[in-house]
């Protein structure tokens, strides 16, 4: 049990420190949206980890999931295709997650006219 609590003693102020990814910038074209990431991974223990699009009450039009860490790769650009836009919808909201942090508070507004 101390042991278990030591850890968490050490681990939770680092997981407070961690940074959330940042969407430099992200387009949409023809249903696919490409979103630029900047975040400081480490390795296998903390990196960015996905990104999806949603609608401005939070509703999830499409997840991309980042399988590796980009270490080397600073900043990184991956698309996702196949994102149906309801008519009449003239933006939408990406929002970035990290492995460490989970899903970040920010949303990055995109417009999709």
């Amino acid at each position: 049990m101390r042991h278990a609590l030591a850890a968490i003693c050490i681990l939770l102020p680092l997981a407070a420190l961690a940074e959330p990814p940042e969407i430099v910038v992200a387009t949409y074209s023809d249903g696919r949206v490409s979103v630029t990431l900047a975040h400081p991974d480490t390795g296998w223990d903390h990196y960015a980890d996905g990104w999806q699009v949603e609608l401005e009450d939070g509703t999830v039009l499409g997840t991309r999931v980042l399988l590796h860490p980009h270490v080397e790769e600073q900043p990184f650009t991956r698309s996702l295709g196949d994102v149906a836009i309801p008519e009449g919808v003239t933006q939408v909201f990406i929002r970035a997650r990290c492995n460490v942090t989970g899903w970040g508070e920010d949303r990055f507004a995109l417009s999709v006219e």
